[in-house]
């Protein structure tokens, strides 16, 4: 839930500060007041892309901040866990984003650094824009499959079919690939064999190759540190070593012992570092022993290090790209033999995934039958509600004929707005007012399966009005049960209905104009002046009256 939001110097906007609640919030103002710019601090926290145009005249730079609480934020602190971002303290998500002038835009999640990806990430997991042209998108094929496939809960059986519609693809792509392969001369499969055993001859893991280039590392170094390992041990336990030097200092140690019997325990540390200098010198005499390398084994480790760097620069550079390497010989190796057995192995691993692929689209059909029924049936009725009494909404699911990325079929709505009349698809029988009121329904019919907490509705109630409004607002006031929602609207019928109201004004009495966005609903003279005002007049006796009535709902 959305509990505070910080604007400072955004478009015409100089500073506010708005504190909001759960449940459904209007806002209101006069066109061209501003409302656009509350639209834009939200989008630009959620990740829109911003341009130094959006800085008020004259200001420095802007900035929007805002707090977000998740009473459960597991879900998304594993996402800012995943972009290396600090969690939620006690549930809470701070959003801050600025935009200077002359300096780099800037953006922190929970105090951390974020990039503008990482802010789009998150805004999808906590704000839902549906805008003027939301309706609009009831025409696309994908929508509606997609708004049935929520309604159906069918993102379990999509990803599952979609899995094996893309194992199907893979092994058709291999297939042509295979099929379009050239066979290899007598020369080019010689070739191969050799290039496939000089990579065989090498052991292909981490830890074989590491090993490999430590020991050519120390084997080409090796007079170099057989010489400083000698050094070491002549100088700790040579004829004029440190340890010959130390004889002499244990035997004073002990005089001392004997005159001063509390100086044993120095004594005793003296001959611990004489005993721990001496084996530091047989460790470091034994080393240079096993750097000389015998003459053989050298020879055998610069051949297998001279194996490796031809293979790796030959195939890729690294271990992964010679393994792969190695696996893509192999099998070309092994199909030059049989082409055709090849070809026809891959299709009958095909034929079986599409088979399966199938089976997956035939489930998925069968669930988007039985969810395209009760979701029209649901939306008939809300439909009615807008004001289409009369009005029939059905889905009707669309074989495909072939498999697709959806599976099998798809969908298409229709719609009848009035009595006698055939159901045709969407977009050849509804007006722009019409789509707003079947979206409006759909919305509602759909709000609890929607699982961002945020839902912006900005002016979807275009073209609607009359009673028709005030089903409006309740919609909105409905869905605010289960979300919260940001409504701006220019209907009365729907603004009164909100649990908060935020009024946008422009004041253009100065040498420039301002903005402001201030809260109402604590001042019932304030909040009937403004519903009286989007009524006609706010100075009417009419509109006054009308306006307590409406708030009196």
């Amino acid at each position: 839930m959305l509990q505070s939001l910080n604007i400072r110097n955004l478009a015409l906007l100089e500073a506010v500060s708005l504190d909001f609640e759960a449940g459904f919030t209007a806002v209101t103002g006069e066109t061209g007041a501003g409302k656009s710019i509350l639209l834009g601090a939200l989008s630009l926290l959620a990740g829109e892309r911003a341009d130094k145009t959006i800085i008020r005249q004259g200001a420095p730079g802007c900035e929007v901040e805002a707090s977000l609480y998740f009473s459960s934020p597991a879900g998304i602190d594993a996402v800012l866990a995943d972009l290396g971002l600090p969690a939620c303290e006690d549930g809470l998500l701070i959003l801050k984003r600025s935009v200077p002038r002359e300096k780099a835009p800037r953006i922190s999640v929970n105090g951390g650094l974020a990039t503008l990806a990482a802010l789009q990430r998150l805004g999808e997991l906590w704000i839902d824009f549906h805008g003027p042209s939301e309706p609009r998108r009831l025409l696309k094929d994908s929508c509606q499959l997609e708004l049935l496939d929520l309604f159906g809960r069918n993102s379990g059986a999509l990803e599952a079919y979609q899995a094996k519609y893309r194992a199907w693809r893979a092994l058709l792509a291999e297939r042509d690939r295979v099929a379009g392969e050239e066979r290899l001369s007598p020369d080019q499969i010689e070739f191969s064999r050799t290039q496939l055993a000089r990579i065989e001859s090498l052991e292909l893991t981490d830890e074989a190759i590491e090993s490999l280039e430590r020991d050519f590392q120390r084997m080409s170094r090796s007079q170099e540190l057989i010489g400083i390992a000698e050094t070491l041990a002549g100088g700790l336990t040579g004829e004029e070593g440190i340890q010959e030097r130390l004889g002499a200092l244990l035997r004073e140690s002990r005089r001392l012992e004997g005159l001063d019997p509390a100086s044993g325990e120095l004594a005793g540390r003296l001959a611990a570092a004489a005993v721990e200098l001496n084996e530091l010198g047989g460790e470091f005499a034994a080393l240079g022993q096993k750097l000389h390398f015998d003459p053989a084994h050298a020879e055998a480790l610069a051949e297998k290090m001279n194996a490796w760097l031809e293979v790796r620069r030959r195939h890729g550079g690294d271990l992964s790209s010679v393994i792969s390497a190695r696996e893509d010989l192999r099998a070309r190796l092994a199909r030059q033999g049989d082409l055709a057995g090849a070809i026809a192995r891959l299709e009958k691993q095909a034929a079986e995934a599409e088979k399966a692929a199938r089976k997956d689209a035939q489930a998925l059909r069968v669930r988007r039958e039985a969810a395209a029924k009760e979701l029209g049936r649901a939306a008939s009725g809300a439909i009615a509600e807008l004001g289409f009494q009369k009005a029939d909404f059905r889905i009707r699911i669309t074989p495909l004929e072939s498999l697709g990325p959806t599976g099998d079929s798809g969908c298409e709505f229709q719609f009848s707005p009035n009595a006698g009349e055939p159901l045709l698809p969407l977009n050849r029988v509804a007006s722009s007012g019409e789509l707003a009121r079947v979206m409006l329904a759909l919305k509602a019919v759909l709000a609890d399966l929607d699982g961002v907490p945020l839902l912006v509705f900005d002016e979807v109630d275009a073209n609607v009005g009359g009673e028709i409004g005030r089903v409006v607002g309740e919609k909105m006031a409905a869905i605010g049960k289960s979300h919260q929602v940001l409504c701006v609207t220019h209907l009365p019928q729907v603004a009164a209905q909100a649990t908060c109201h935020l009024v946008v004004a422009k004041d253009q009495t100065g040498e420039r104009a301002v903005v402001s966005i201030a809260p109402i609903q604590a001042s019932r003279k304030a909040r009937v002046a403004e519903l009286a005002r989007m009524l006609g007049d706010r100075s009417a006796k009419s509109a006054l009256a009308h306006a307590e009535q409406l708030l009196g709902r």
